[in-house]
């Protein structure tokens, strides 16, 4: 059964690699988004926080808050966006380089998963969240093609994460396993 369990995981987490067409495409719509990156981050953390209230409960700052507009004034989440659309920024640079993209995301998944004790499963929650604010704020950009390359990108992002908790011992991933 955990096997199995196992198989069905992965499957779900771990995407195929990412063409060069892929990368390119991630690339390019990438430009557009860092132009306006905070404004991006804000409008991103404002719908997770929205629609994942649960999600606040690891931000004393703004855990509190339920109005959109109050959370998108608040500096502390503002830093918080910009700190996320950087770790999206070093992604994309290095996107080329497997090596450079996992130790950045190990990185991001052990502070997580030390320091703020995140449940892994909101890292699966803010890729779809990506992805849907960038969707309706880039439509243009955002071609299905283009939709789909973002998405591999946002599922290996989680199964490294994941990877990085179930390493650590997180008992949610080690259960699983």
């Amino acid at each position: 059964m955990e096997g199995e369990r196992k198989g069905k995981m992965e499957q779900l987490e771990k995407t195929e690699p990412l063409s060069d067409a892929e990368r390119g495409m991630i690339q390019n719509t990438w430009t557009k988004v860092y132009e306006n990156s905070e404004d991006a981050g804000v409008a991103v953390l404002t719908r997770l926080f929205v629609n994942f209230p649960s999600s606040k409960q690891y931000f004393s700052q703004f855990r509190d808050m339920e109005d959109p507009e109050e959370m998108s004034r608040s500096t502390q989440l503002r830093k918080h966006a910009t700190r996320v659309m950087n770790a999206l920024n070093t992604l994309v640079e290095n996107i080329h380089d497997g090596e450079k993209m996992v130790s950045v995301l190990k990185m991001v998944g052990k502070a997580h998963a030390l320091r703020h004790k995140v449940d892994p499963v909101y890292f699966k929650i803010l890729g779809g969240v990506i992805l849907e604010v960038l969707v309706e704020a880039f439509s243009d950009s955002f071609t299905a093609e283009v939709q789909t390359a973002w998405s591999k990108l946002m599922g290996t992002m989680c199964w490294h994460v994941n990877q990085v908790y179930a390493e650590l011992g997180w008992p949610q991933i080690s259960k699983s396993k």
